[in-house]
């Protein structure tokens, strides 16, 4: 997406919507122009099928923006939890993401979003996920469907969807990322003081017994490791770095960040690899060696597998145009 250009965003309220999954979006979609960045990512639009619409459980009301006619003029369109997902969605609404499905709209359903999509029949033979509290509920009720019931999103191209309430803001970061690339990410999640990277394969946090108090945090651990993501650091270095066993740092990082040291550590080299591509490193190889990715051939299948494009494709959307190689960038 150029910088600069004017992408609708429609974001669509009802009745029983959760407010969380709204602000999110709007937070993510409907920022204010931000100096660090210089120029407005997104045109928000908030539409609903009345003009009051009372919230979840009647907690408050909100006064929508836009009718349901704006759909047919949104790039992307935002369907948000809604708490009672038995209630069948009206059919208005229904038609209107159809025909914005016909002409190429990109759809987002957050959480239980997902059954609206469902429900209009978008997502028969698609991947898509949902909170893992409803996935056995949901692929009764929609079998065409190719559930992974155990991961924060789906990207499935033009249809993405997210689990449970967080996991909506890494969605939201995983799109900003997808239209603008890592650096503005970046300053977006910085903005919420939110991870800036969680890839969409991390497992949802299921239900488990609650740990002890604890004053350890992995925090320390992290932030030395992504001071040095070019150098050859390995799990037995993380573990030995946070005064460990390994097995200990596998359920540390299960329990606090819902993924694996080793997917961590490569989430974080990719996302690094992305931030040197955008600002102008040149060569495959160097990349590679620069975000500690090794060769350019493992950095491509790596870089393939996170980020959906090849690295010259990623080049080709967001390297910045005269940028200074030569002034290059820290590990981390």
């Amino acid at each position: 997406m150029p910088q600069g250009s004017s992408h609708r965003v429609a974001l669509v309220v009802d009745e029983q919507s959760n407010p969380f999954e709204v602000g999110c979006a709007c937070e993510i979609f409907g920022g204010p122009l931000r100096p660090e960045i210089g120029f407005p990512l997104y045109d928000l639009r908030v539409v609903a099928p009345r003009r009051s619409t009372p919230m979840r459980d009647a907690l408050f009301s909100i006064g929508a923006a836009g009718r349901l006619e704006e759909l047919d003029r949104a790039g992307t369109i935002i369907v948000p939890n809604r708490p009672y997902v038995e209630t069948p969605t009206r059919p208005a609404l229904l038609a209107a993401l159809r025909r914005a499905h016909q002409r190429g709209a990109r759809l987002v359903g957050l959480c239980t979003g997902a059954f609206t999509l469902a429900e209009a029949g978008l997502l028969d033979g698609r991947r898509a996920t949902v909170h893992w509290t409803l996935a056995e509920e949901f692929q009764e009720r929609f079998p065409a469907v190719r559930l992974e019931p155990d991961v924060l999103f789906v990207d499935d191209g033009e249809l993405l969807t997210s689990a449970g309430s967080a996991a909506a803001l890494d969605l939201g970061l995983h799109i900003v990322r997808r239209d603008h690339g890592a650096e503005i990410a970046g300053h977006v999640s910085r903005r919420l003081v939110f991870a800036a990277y969680r890839d969409g394969g991390q497992r949802q946090f299921i239900e488990r017994p609650v740990p002890a108090a604890t004053d350890q945090s992995l925090a320390p651990v992290l932030a030395w490791a992504q001071q040095r993501l070019d150098e050859p650091i390995t799990v037995t270095d993380l573990a030995r770095r946070g005064g460990m066993s390994t097995g200990s740092l596998h359920r540390r990082f299960r329990t606090e960040l819902g993924t694996t040291p080793l997917a961590w550590l490569t989430a974080e080299r990719v996302a690094l690899a992305c931030r040197l591509i955008e600002q102008g490193t040149p060569g495959l190889e160097t990349v590679a060696h620069r975000s500690g990715l090794g060769t350019g051939a493992n950095m491509r299948a790596l870089f393939k597998r996170h980020m959906g494009v090849s690295p010259a494709d990623y080049r080709r959307r967001f390297a910045v145009p005269g940028a200074d190689a030569r002034a290059g960038v820290r590990a981390g």
